[in-house]
């Protein structure tokens, strides 16, 4: 993404800091998050777990996955598709 936009990685951290209030990864991660929803509640993904749907997403453990999901929804992946279903 910093050779996208032509700066170094530090920098571009320090923006996403600054700008938006979030890291590197928090920043990231965000956008999994959404990119995750969207596959849960699509119907020809229901054969596909959410730990599965996480890590084709690109996270590396369930434990980021669920902790991080609770802090960007408030709610737990499970509660999230109980409340979406």
């Amino acid at each position: 993404m910093a050779d996208q936009v032509e700066i170094h990685p530090n920098k571009l951290s320090w923006l996403l800091n600054e700008r938006i209030g979030k890291n590197f990864n928090e920043f990231i991660n965000s956008y999994r998050i959404e990119y995750i929803k969207h596959l849960a509640l699509d119907p020809k993904n229901r054969h596909i777990s959410l730990i599965g749907l996480a890590y084709e997403s690109g996270f590396n453990s369930k434990t980021v996955f669920n902790t991080y999901f609770k802090k960007e929804t408030g709610m737990t992946p499970k509660e999230f598709l109980k409340q979406n279903a």
